[in-house]
């Protein structure tokens, strides 16, 4: 790709090979060339310490070796405008107008639109696995953002995905349900009968109990209760799953699989893979259970697969599935999980490595906790669950791209407060309308553009070369970092640096609306504008595609109407 980054990287990486061989330093190892921006913008656009890492093998001093690689750089097109050193040995560069025009255009031409890293290989994302006892609330609306859009991430750089849900519906907490829904449909019917312990006390109860007796009416009023529980179990399971894929789908998410627990179960696999464990030496019986060596592979403990009464545990469930999962042969398995199972990891990466899958192959993405407020007041009942938020609530409230940026603007491991109001907003304090701003911003000024009969017209005559503004070829380096900002985010599997760089992006371009006119007297100049806000809008677009969140022409709203375009 031709960016900034890969340019210097070649010219530094020519320039240290001559050094070592002009130099006659005594070292065979040459450094990597690491470039990242300067803290400080006016330092330049890109900065290395390359002389720094290299200065113990070379034995020669940074600030010397700086000097040398400075002297060898080639730079036949003049794409460098400056190129200085730092104490201790920083080497600081900045590009040419040049460079930034020739940038303009390779974007324009789409030359930055394909990014392919996965090069078709196929990975799975797991997320939003949520147990179907009751519908998402606001904590699975966030896990269930950072797995769609890291599943979006792979698919906009060549990775072939597939989402996966995982239904817990089987243990405990199924058979709490039915039990809850039996004891709801009874009371429906006037019968005094004591709610569970443990139960699911949530208003989703009565209405699905209410839905069962005007099917059923009074079909499992004397029937056998086990009977009856079971059947509640199943319809109760079922009927939840559906609210739960209707909320997701409300939220802009789609599954390619469900993955059900329980036929895992009937078709023997857990069986299948303690036998499997057996055989290696990996399982040991004490005080009645049975065990699984997973201090060998580097966690703290072993682990219970089978309780004394030969209950399976929920950790033989797993390594089963995550077995089945390699079994499929992808590239890569991530997993989304809310942050309760850190403990979790070591001991199911330990149980595949003991089945001898490359347990590298398995990534968790951890989320943490979300804090609902209004106005900086906590938000904690919800009126249908009984206890916290209900997705459904949320997304009624402040509507899906509020709802799906606000999610992504922290890192996943960091907790997250939402503000209700904030996300309602129509002003730059809300992040979403900031961004969704500029994009309409951008197509008001063709609109204004149109009426002034001024014409982009064929992108190869526009003189981009009239960019003169500091602040134009700022918004240039900006867009063709797009790329980088999406390869960082799949390897570091860190969505919310899409969000960020939106962020940053969008406040730019408004910082450079609010200070210059595009469309003006000068039509070429006019027209050269035009040709980088088109690209500043595609930019802004092909970011929020990836974060599934609209890109409006049009925003509904007073601001719209104060700020006439330029």
């Amino acid at each position: 790709r031709d960016t900034m980054r890969s340019h210097l990287k070649a010219l530094l990486a020519h320039a240290i090979e001559k050094t070592a061989k002009g130099e006659e330093l005594n070292t065979t190892e040459l450094p990597a060339v690491l470039l990242e921006p300067p803290k400080q913008r006016e330092f330049g656009d890109l900065s290395s310490n390359v002389a720094m890492l290299w200065a113990k093998s070379a034995k020669k001093a940074p600030r010397l070796l700086a000097e040398a690689i400075l002297k060898n750089i080639e730079d036949p097109d003049g794409i460098l405008a400056r190129k200085e050193i730092a104490r201790p040995g920083f080497l600081n560069f900045a590009f040419a107008p040049k460079f930034y025009f020739q940038l303009l255009r390779d974007i324009d031409a789409g030359k930055n639109s394909q990014l392919d890293i996965g090069h078709g290989e196929k990975v799975q994302v797991e997320f939003a696995s949520v147990n179907p006892t009751g519908p998402l609330h606001v904590g699975h609306g966030r896990v269930a953002v950072i797995g769609d859009v890291l599943a979006r991430l792979h698919e906009a750089t060549g990775f072939i995905v597939e989402r996966e849900y995982y239904v817990n519906d089987a243990g405990n907490q199924m058979e709490n349900l039915g039990l809850s829904l039996y004891a709801r449909y009874l009371q429906a019917f006037g019968e005094r009968v004591e709610f569970p312990e443990g139960g699911y006390p949530g208003e989703y109860v009565n209405e699905i109990a209410a839905e069962v007796k005007a099917r059923d009416g009074d079909r499992y009023l004397r029937g056998d209760k086990d009977l009856s529980v079971r059947f509640f179990r199943q319809y109760g399971g079922d009927a939840l799953l559906n609210i739960i894929r209707s909320q997701l789908d409300q939220f802009g998410i789609r599954f390619d699989c469900y993955f059900s627990e329980k036929a895992m179960r009937e078709r023997g696999e857990v069986a299948q893979s303690m036998e499997r464990l057996r055989e290696l030496g990996l399982l040991y019986s004490q005080d009645g259970a049975q065990w699984y060596r997973s201090t060998q592979f580097g966690d703290d403990k072993d682990r219970t697969v089978i309780k004394s009464d030969g209950e399976l545990t929920y950790f033989a469930a797993d390594i089963a599935y995550h077995r089945n999962k390699f079994e499929r042969k992808f590239a890569k398995l991530i997993n989304v999980w809310g942050a309760d199972h850190h403990g979790y990891v070591p001991r199911l990466k330990a149980a595949m490595q003991g089945l001898g899958y490359d347990a590298e192959r398995l990534q968790v993405v951890l989320v943490q906790m979300v804090q609902l407020t209004r106005g900086g007041e906590p938000v904690r009942m919800g009126k249908r669950t009984g206890e916290v938020v209900s997705l459904e609530e949320v997304l009624d409230e402040v509507g899906r791209d509020a709802a799906r940026f606000f999610f992504l603007t922290r890192k996943s491991d960091s907790h997250l407060d939402f503000d209700l109001e904030l996300a309602k907003k129509q002003s730059s304090d809300n992040p979403v309308f900031y961004v969704q701003y500029a994009h309409a911003r951008v197509a008001s000024i063709f609109e204004q553009a149109a009426k002034q009969g001024i014409a982009l017209g064929a992108h190869h005559s526009v003189q981009v070369e009239r960019l003169e503004l500091a602040e134009e070829l700022e918004l240039v380096r900006q867009m063709s970092q797009f790329n980088e900002v999406l390869e960082e985010s799949v390897r570091e599997l860190e969505p919310h640096r899409m969000a960020f760089y939106l962020l940053e992006f969008a406040g730019e371009f408004h910082r450079y609306y609010n200070r210059h006119r595009v469309v003006s007297e000068d039509t070429e100049l006019s027209r050269a504008r035009l040709l980088l806000l088109e690209n500043v809008q595609m930019t802004i677009r092909r970011g929020l595609e990836i974060l599934g969140v609209a890109a409006p022409d049009k925003m509904a709203n007073r601001a719209e109407a104060e700020a006439a375009p330029s």
